[in-house]
This record gives C-alpha cells, sequence and structure tokens, in this order.
C-alpha cells in the first residue's frame, strides 16, 4: 500500500516539517556529490550497532543524530519523505512546533537504540529517517485513528486508489514490520541486512509512549 495523502486538515503551517524534507533532500544530494568518499562519509556518520557498543564515545553518540539524516539510495529518501510529508504535518499541528522536533527526534535515538539492543554485533551502517518517522506514526495511530488515508493498492495488473482510517493503514504497516523483524532475526545480520525493522518498531512504540509527554489535552482531535 502507498499512501498518497491523508484527508485531515491542520490549522498551522507545518513549518519544521517542511524543513526535515527540505534538509533530509540536501543532505542526499551531498552524499550524491561526494563520489569516491561517500563510503568513507557513511562509515564516519552513520550506525553501526558494533561499533557503537564497542568503541562507544562521542563520535559513536553523534551517529545517533547524523545517521536521522542520511539515506541509502533516492527511493529509500522519498519513501521516508513521503510518509513524513504526509502524516508529519497533523502531529507537528498537535504538539506545536518546538514539541514536535524534540519529540521527533527523540523517537529517532529511540529506534536507533532499538536496533543496536536487537542486533549488537552487526556491522552494517543504519542510515535513514525512517525511525524517527516511524515515532510520528506511533503518535498518528493514537491522535488520529478514524482519519482517510488515501492509498494506492497495487493488485496484479490493477490498481485502485482507496481511502482507508488510519487505524487499519498503520496497523497494517506495523504488523508487516514486526513479522518481517520477526524473520529477518533468524538470519545472520550482516547477510539479512538491508531494512532495520526493529528500529521502525521501536520509533513507533517511542512515539506512543512518549506522546503523553508532549500531548497538550485539550488540543484538536480528528
Amino acid at each position: 500500500m502507498i499512501p498518497l495523502h491523508d484527508e485531515n486538515p491542520t490549522e498551522r503551517f507545518s513549518f519544521v516539517t517542511i524543513v526535515l524534507v527540505i534538509v533530509n533532500s540536501i543532505v542526499f544530494l551531498y552524499e550524491l556529490s561526494l563520489g569516491s568518499s561517500l563510503e568513507i562519509t557513511i562509515r564516519r556518520y552513520t550506525l553501526i550497532p558494533y561499533n557503537f557498543i564497542n568503541y562507544f564515545d562521542f563520535s559513536q553518540l553523534r551517529t545517533l543524530f547524523s545517521s536521522l539524516f542520511l539515506h541509502g539510495s533516492l527511493l529509500h529518501l522519498l519513501g521516508n519523505m513521503l510518509y513524513l510529508w504526509i502524516f508529519g504535518n497533523n502531529i507537528e499541528d498537535v504538539l506545536g512546533h518546538f514539541k514536535f522536533i524534540l519529540f521527533y527526534f527523540l523517537c529517532g535515538i529511540s529506534a536507533s537504540l532499538a536496533h543496536i539492543l536487537t542486533n549488537p554485533h552487526s556491522t552494517i551502517p543504519t542510515l535513514g529517517a525512517s525511525g524517527a518517522v516511524s515515532g510520528v506514526l506511533g503518535a498518528y495511530f493514537i491522535l488520529f485513528p478514524q482519519a482517510r488515508v488515501v492509498t494506492i493498492i497495487p493488485i496484479f495488473y490493477f490498481i485502485r486508489i482507496v481511502k482507508i482510517p488510519a487505524f487499519f493503514f498503520l496497523g497494517f504497516w506495523i504488523a508487516v514490520q514486526f513479522l518481517s523483524g520477526i524473520i529477518s532475526s533468524g538470519m545472520d545480520s550482516d547477510l539479512g541486512g538491508g531494512v532495520a525493522w526493529f528500529a521502525h518498531l521501536g520509533g513507533f512504540f517511542a512515539g506512543v509512549l512518549l506522546l503523553p509527554l508532549f500531548y497538550q489535552r485539550g488540543r484538536r482531535r480528528y
């Protein structure tokens, strides 16, 4: 399922969400400009669980933040930014700009820690905004379960566009992450790597658990 947009209007300008999309895109363009030195940058600024545990210092701590802005491919970037654009504006609208950016990064860091705990021996660089965006999805799941998500559903050679309640769309999404994480846990991390499923799970549930600390009762809910 591919989301196109949601039917959930906002009351305030989504400044932080837009800035995050722009910054992530600029960083990706910078990655493309690095050429042969890209691998060095990836090793320096992405999260590598084994290094984080065994060679912990400030540079490793920094990767919890810097890895959230790096992406492995254009498709990786577009997927993350699409979900951030669709669901992030509503969470920013409810939390406010400052609380949203703090919430976003705390979810991203929580996702990275979840990945470290579940893959402590992995030497695969972990990068992308997926963990932080997953936290946004967790908050959306709690705050706007009945909001309609306009979604593309490919069925063999046919494409259908349907409106799906957010609780179903995001419930299906988290189920896929969980099942994929269980399947991948039985594989060697360096052989079966590619997607940090438990980072997605960690980010999602961090969003659910952190939301009460940021959400002010009385604000608009769908």
